[in-house]
């Protein structure tokens, strides 16, 4: 059964930053958390969150088995800010989950 795949509102701000072969790439990453949110070469960062490489970027999402959904987080190239504030980016996601 395939996730329902949700992006935080400044995603697509995210995007739009992205070079168009590069963004063409993560967009296709992204839709394929859906079908295996735990596909390899993901790594587990804390509690549900979780980050998977394309190229030079870096996507983070957390995972919500029991309501099946993926939540994209953030989208950005590797940078020591790429992690930072990592527990508020959970939290968010669990408070927009929670509200829906």
């Amino acid at each position: 059964m395939p996730y329902k795949l949700k992006l935080l509102t400044e995603i697509e701000r995210q995007l739009r930053k992205i070079p168009n072969p590069d963004r063409e790439r993560v967009a296709d990453a992204m839709r394929s958390l859906a079908i295996e949110p735990r596909q390899a070469g993901t790594l587990h960062l804390i509690e549900n969150l979780y980050r998977i490489r394309v190229g030079n970027y870096r996507i983070v999402y957390a995972v919500f088995d029991a309501d099946v959904v993926v939540l994209v987080c953030k989208v950005a190239r590797r940078t020591e800010a790429t992690y930072r504030d990592i527990r508020a980016l959970l939290q968010r996601a669990k408070d927009i989950l929670g509200a829906a």
